[in-house]
């Protein structure tokens, strides 16, 4: 009968640890010299050889990040300023985490449906899946912030309401749409064949 590895006795060459010590230092040491070679192979204008491991000092360096890291929610704004979101509640739908809530109301555009009076966003329950993002039909809520080290003292800290959302900006390296970038019409309420706000 096989005995489970976890159930064995270990040896007394096991129990003192010594030579899995001696093992994990020469792994590293290892790691180290083949990268110390490669670095200094470098210098010397070998740059066939493999570039060497390179350690970033986080927070003082930042890594590069890929331009399709899923970072911190905004919410993308129309040309007047208003939120493009039309409270279609798809986002807060599919959220596989229910971590956002939307409350709607009518928008004072006929040709507007709704727009959001509240939407928050609780970054403590967000997962990052992008489902929100992929789901919105008006392209109005994106997760292209570069913004990935966040932390609150709080639970109430992590949630993002809609004015945190709508001041949040792209990160430089986001291509922003010609349609966001057209000049302000003005008020809703002052552009021709619209309805004034009751």
């Amino acid at each position: 009968m096989r005995i489970p590895q976890s159930e064995r006795e270990l040896t007394w060459w096991e129990k003192i640890y010594l030579p899995e010590v001696v093992r994990g230092l020469a792994i590293t040491g290892r790691h180290f010299f083949v990268n110390l070679a490669r670095h200094v192979l470098h210098l010397l204008g070998f740059n066939k050889v493999p570039k060497g491991a390179v350690t970033f000092q986080y927070p003082e360096e930042v890594r590069p990040i890929s331009p399709r890291l899923r970072t911190v929610h905004r919410l993308a704004r129309r040309a007047d300023g208003s939120p493009r979101c039309v409270a279609c509640m798809m986002c807060e739908t599919v959220c596989p985490a229910n971590c956002i809530s939307i409350v709607g109301a009518e928008h004072p555009d006929p040709n507007i449906e709704k727009y959001p009076v509240r939407f928050d966003i609780d970054l403590g329950k967000c997962v990052f899946c992008g489902f929100c993002v992929e789901a919105c039909p008006e392209d109005a809520i994106r997760m292209d912030t570069g913004i990935y080290d966040f932390a609150a003292y709080t639970r109430e800290g992590m949630i993002l309401t809609l004015e945190t959302l709508l001041s949040l900006e792209p990160a430089p390296y986001v291509k922003v749409p010609p349609q966001d970038r057209a000049a302000d019409p003005g008020p809703i309420h002052a552009r021709k064949g619209t309805v004034a706000p009751l």
